[in-house]
């Protein structure tokens, strides 16, 4: 019988090699990205977002979330009913970028070797040799997360936590940039297996597709009947430029006040009646990087409120748990967060104090 168990690797570029462990300062080529200035990185982003435009039609604000995921450093859940362009979306941002790609259909009976690679015994060499898994591309893209077993789910905790993978007590560092784009089907719950709360936590956002809107489903029915976009799609930056990128999100200035702010976001939800669990620090510290990604995005070099508002929704609404009665009354975790967001006091700050400006101090 014909296994379905379904991996491919776009380009294969360790399949018949040994692979060898890479150290753990590791850097992309062997050089420290360079910071990009203001205007080369408004141009990368640009010619990212319009390609992926191109394809996914009136999805700007998941096209813009996707793309502040990977820049941020973080990974992706695409949660979903299927025929929305959850897997679209994820093939997209995978193509703008020159880089190795994988995807990896998860099904019951695949299995965690499939994912992290095995050690094969070589004749020739008299040793065991690593063969790597999918999970050995800058971008992986994981289909139905949930169809696969909680065994081969945890296979991704390490990678996607500590961008390495130990099989037979040896880590191997993966390539830099590293995205994890999973999708999963929220409504067709049979033969599936529910993400745990510390696989949930790994994900940086959750992004709900939802329907497009009249105009943008009438373009769809236009352009993509002969042929899908998505064949005509061709890198548009390479994985150097994101690398920079990623090294100019990094560079973006965090006043005090906006510390405080997202830590009283995260202590609010632990403290709140209608959630029985709230965010953990690790969702606080990837909020904070997405808001220094979305201000990036904007062409600011600092950080502002809204930025952390904006992207609030997205970080921290899968990992909350609501209490069972506010459950019954009609709550949902957006609606939760929504209203601690609006209850929650801004620290007002002089001119400048945003920036980090000197004389401000």
């Amino acid at each position: 019988m014909e296994s379905k168990r379904h991996v491919t690797v776009e380009p294969a570029a360790f399949q018949g090699e040994a692979y060898s462990a890479a150290p753990r300062d590791a850097v992309l080529n062997g050089h420290k990205p360079h910071v990009m200035d203001q205007e080369h990185f408004h141009d990368a982003s640009e010619r990212i977002l319009d390609t992926i435009s191109k394809v996914i039609d009136g999805k700007a604000d998941a096209a813009k979330l996707a793309l502040t995921v990977l820049l941020a450093q973080g990974h992706l859940l695409l949660e979903d009913v299927p025929g929305v362009g959850k897997t679209m979306l994820a093939k997209t941002l995978a193509r703008t970028v020159d880089c190795t790609v994988s995807r990896i259909q998860f099904t019951p009976d695949l299995l965690p070797s499939d994912v992290t690679g095995v050690s094969i015994y070589n004749q020739s060499s008299r040793q065991f040799e690593f063969r790597p898994g999918a999970v050995f591309a800058n971008i992986v893209i994981g289909d139905e997360i949930n169809r696969a077993s909680a065994k081969t789910q945890s296979a991704l905790l390490e990678c996607m936590e500590e961008h390495q993978v130990t099989v037979d007590g040896n880590s191997y560092q993966l390539s830099l940039p590293f995205m994890v784009v999973a999708t999963q089907n929220p409504i067709e719950m049979e033969g599936t297996y529910p993400l745990p709360e510390a696989q949930r936590d790994r994900f940086m956002a959750r992004i709900s597709m939802g329907y497009p809107d009249r105009d943008a489903e009438i373009q769809m029915l236009e352009t993509h009947q002969a042929v899908s976009p998505l064949d005509k799609v061709t890198p548009v930056v390479t994985a150097n430029d994101v690398a920079a990128m990623i090294a100019t999100v990094q560079q973006v200035y965090v006043s005090k006040a906006i510390k405080e702010y997202t830590v009283a976001i995260g202590r609010a939800t632990r403290e709140s009646a209608k959630l029985r669990l709230g965010a953990s620090p690790r969702s606080l510290l990837q909020l904070l990087r997405a808001a220094k990604a979305t201000s990036a995005l904007d062409g600011r070099d600092f950080v502002l409120p809204d930025d952390v508002v904006d992207v609030a929704e997205s970080v921290l609404a899968h990992r909350i748990i609501l209490d069972r009665k506010a459950a019954s009354a009609g709550d949902t975790a957006q609606t939760v967060l929504r209203g601690i967001l609006s209850s929650l006091p801004v620290a007002q700050e002089p001119p400048g104090a945003w920036r980090g400006d000197k004389q401000s101090a």
